[in-house]
């Protein structure tokens, strides 16, 4: 997996909030994983070399490679690489640690140990290759699971919302307003950090974007009350939250099945979506069958008018896994094309029977 920065994320650093949140919301939520398959890609790539990594950021550990230089001692002088130990095998010295130091701090351990062996040592520490970073992912997130980062990105950059597009955005349902980071190789009093993402979509806050280590895990907790439509829309709109989710279109529509559609799509434009009602159609309402986050099944009645805007009534975003229901105008019972129709989504039927479909 190649993980690609486009030029308005590094441009965007530079920016003040205001403009950074226009360049977010503006922004395609294409998710990093997704970018990854094209052959071509339509944004510019930055690439990381390790010798632009800033010492003072980077911490080193198991994997790293790195050349030592010892001023006027060139036997000591070559390619070491940091074990799976955390430590280095030096000349005289043996084992060093190095795990979680940085590279100019790694300079000056060094000096420190030499001093007995070599009068003013001056020796100095390059990344030759950086190991791969590894961050997991889980709660409410389109693909949980542990992503591995490139060694040739800078470690400086990989931050909350990066890994949440590599994960394939946000689900619904999740707290973005408490979005917890766990770093297992910081002090115990900086091991938990939480993020605001909300702060970040609606004031341009990047502090709240939090840089990760090498280890850390993000989990996103699912919300304890739904979110106002409007914050919803704003939500779907950032560049961490997912490309798409499906909802379900069944009965009478000329393409009924699984459909999938970006965040937040009004339900008149899911039905066009599925192709529209067919001649044996109820065009005058349809039924919403919702799963909601707290496990209870909500169904509202919808009067259908297709010149209406983004509406809670009448024309309601859709969340994932949302069912619309499309009777004939008959008002025969649904039964008969059930079976067919649900065939992929057998657990929705569940949900039908406790209405009476």
């Amino acid at each position: 997996m190649k993980c690609i920065k486009s030029e308005w994320y590094y441009r965007s650093r530079l920016l003040s909030p205001a403009l950074f949140l226009a360049v977010l919301l503006g922004c395609s939520s294409v998710s990093l994983a997704q970018l990854s398959t094209l052959p071509e890609l339509a944004i510019q790539e930055t690439p990381i070399t390790p010798s632009a990594l800033a010492p003072e950021r980077y911490s080193l550990d198991a994997g790293d490679r790195i050349y030592i230089e010892v001023f006027n001692v060139p036997d000591y002088s070559r390619e070491y690489q940091v074990l799976t130990d955390g430590t280095i095998s030096m000349p005289l010295i043996g084992a060093v640690p190095m795990r979680g130091v940085t590279l100019a701090q790694a300079g000056d351990v060094l000096n420190d140990r030499y001093r007995r062996f070599i009068h003013a040592p001056a020796i100095s520490v390059e990344l030759i290759a950086a190991r791969p970073m590894q961050i997991a992912i889980a709660g409410e997130i389109n693909r949980p699971g542990v992503y591995t980062i490139p060694p040739d990105v800078d470690p400086s950059t990989v931050t909350v919302t990066e890994v949440i597009q590599m994960a394939g955005g946000i689900t619904q349902s999740a707290n973005i307003q408490n979005v917890e980071v766990h770093s297992p190789h910081a002090q115990p009093q900086n091991s938990l950090k939480k993020a605001n993402l909300w702060a970040l979509v609606t004031k341009g806050d990047i502090t709240q974007d939090l840089q990760l280590q090498d280890g850390d895990t993000i989990f996103l907790s699912t919300a304890s009350t739904n979110i106002a439509p409007l914050e919803a829309q704003t939500l779907a709109s950032a560049s961490f939250s997912a490309d798409e989710i499906i909802v379900n279109v069944v009965g009478e529509v000329n393409s009924p099945g699984a459909i999938p559609v970006p965040p937040n799509t009004p339900l008149n434009q899911a039905l066009l979506a599925a192709g529209g009602f067919n001649d044996d159609a109820n065009q005058r309402s349809v039924e919403l069958i919702r799963l909601n986050p707290n496990g209870t099944v909500s169904q509202q009645t919808i009067d259908i008018d297709f010149s209406q805007g983004v509406n809670i009534a009448a024309n309601p975003p859709l969340r994932p896994n949302d069912t619309i229901v499309v009777n004939d105008s008959g008002l025969a019972t649904f039964s008969r094309t059930i079976d067919s129709v649900l065939s992929p989504i057998t657990g929705i039927f569940k949900i039908f029977r406790l209405f009476g479909f």
